[in-house]
């Protein structure tokens, strides 16, 4: 059984970034396509950016140019560097694990952002 297990959250100043991280146990990593959500409060959950397992990505438009997901298939580990924070970005932030043609999907714990000054 797979686990997500997130970290990198906190609170930081708007202008400041972070950087998440989402750690995988397991050996399927690598054919997993990644991909960062985040929940505000009283919101639905989005789509933050996605990583397929060849390296393609993708990103919603509040976050292009500010955040950047990357992986590491040997640590079997997602990132997600995010810059030039602002409130808005404020959210529980969650890693999810999906692999192409299968019903497999799992979800991590999430993290906390808050930005704030």
């Amino acid at each position: 059984q797979v686990q997500l297990v997130e970290s990198g959250g906190g609170l930081v100043q708007p202008g400041g970034s972070l950087r998440l991280s989402c750690a995988a146990s397991g050996s399927s990593f690598s054919i997993m396509d990644m991909g960062w959500y985040r929940q505000a409060p009283g919101k639905e959950r989005e789509l933050v950016a996605s990583i397929t397992r060849a390296g393609n990505t993708n990103y919603a438009d509040a976050v292009k140019g500010r955040c950047t997901i990357s992986r590491d298939n040997a640590k079997n580990t997602v990132y997600l560097q995010m810059n030039n924070l602002n409130p808005d970005d404020t959210a529980v932030y969650c890693c999810n694990a999906k692999i192409l043609m299968t019903a497999y999907n799992r979800w991590g714990q999430g993290t906390q952002v808050t930005v704030s000054p």
